[in-house]
């Protein structure tokens, strides 16, 4: 069995191919995927060859993890999701080569453990379950944040998220173009905000830099969670220790987290509009990537797999 796939070669060389899928097992599923989404945030590490050591990392590897598809066969242990839409997020059944985090292709095989059946309303939108899953992971038994700093589709599920939390938070965002499509929540630029004593900062930008600014604006006994991507991070000493401020990371998204999401998108609590802004196909993938890293109106991109030969 084989399956058309985005295959990353080396940093900055991506190309579409047919791979030789590995053999289903018992407790395995096929899906036929129908859209996938592409991370501006790992996916954007590893095309620029600046992904840190992490497991697995290698090239050639097929990347993704925001997968939307229908089931088409089951192994025998697997349950019935025959016909059911499921979010797979990533797959590694790939014979030559790596699934890092391998969902951008025509056809997976995954553990049947992996997916999640979703509402069929939601359509495209479903390739933004994984962000809300990391928004929710992010700030899952916690209070709400204050302040979120990127007001891109993490930053925007995660404001979303804290509303429905009871929270109000403000939105940092120093890209103009990004600064619409609040809904309840405020986005300002950091430059026009003079706010100081925030009790939880959520940083979403990625930006190895910006902890000072963020200590500076951290009430003492605050929190920043960082629940970006990042190489290395550093901050001045003296400013966090005179604020005793805490800081947290947070992991990737857990099972959990997804079934809580997808439930809330699958019943309306959690809106997913306006977050998919542009798309693309696999016959142009490499288009379609370079608009997702380097085109700042662009929010969300994912490939429509449907017509994929």
């Amino acid at each position: 069995m084989e399956a058309l796939a985005v295959v990353l070669e080396k940093p900055g060389a991506l190309a579409l191919r047919r791979l030789a899928l590995l053999p289903m097992q018992p407790g395995d599923l096929l899906v036929d995927v129908v859209w996938s989404g592409i991370s501006t945030g790992t996916e954007r590490l590893l095309w620029s060859g600046r992904m840190p050591p992490f497991p697995g990392l290698g090239y050639p590897l097929v990347p993704g993890y925001e997968s939307v598809g229908r089931v088409i066969d089951a192994g025998a242990e697997a349950g019935h999701l025959v016909g059911r839409m499921v979010f797979v997020p990533g797959a590694n059944c790939y014979a030559d080569a790596r699934g890092l985090f391998g969902g951008t292709a025509s056809r997976v095989i995954v553990p049947a453990a992996r997916v999640v059946p979703i509402a069929e309303g939601l359509g495209e939108r479903g390739v933004l379950l994984a962000l809300a899953a990391t928004a929710r992971h992010a700030i899952a038994g916690h209070q709400p944040p204050d302040l979120i700093v990127g007001h891109g589709a993490l930053g925007r599920l995660l404001a979303r998220l804290a509303l429905l939390e009871g929270g109000s938070p403000t939105v940092w965002e120093t890209n103009p173009a990004r600064r619409d499509g609040a809904l309840g929540y405020r986005v300002i630029d950091p430059a026009d905000d003079s706010t100081m004593g925030y009790h939880r900062i959520v940083d979403v930008s990625g930006a190895a830099d910006i902890l000072d600014t963020l200590v500076a604006r951290l009430g003492r006994g605050g929190e920043i969670v960082l629940a970006g991507f990042y190489d290395r991070i550093s901050f001045a000493f003296p400013a966090a220790f005179m604020k005793e401020a805490r800081f947290r990371i947070a992991a990737e998204f857990a099972p959990e987290d997804l079934a809580q999401v997808a439930g809330l998108a699958g019943d309306g609590r959690l809106s997913l509009e306006g977050l998919v802004t542009h798309r693309g196909t696999p016959g142009h993938a490499d288009s379609a990537y370079r608009t997702a890293f380097e085109d700042p109106d662009c929010i969300k991109m994912i490939l429509d797999w449907r017509e994929a030969a």
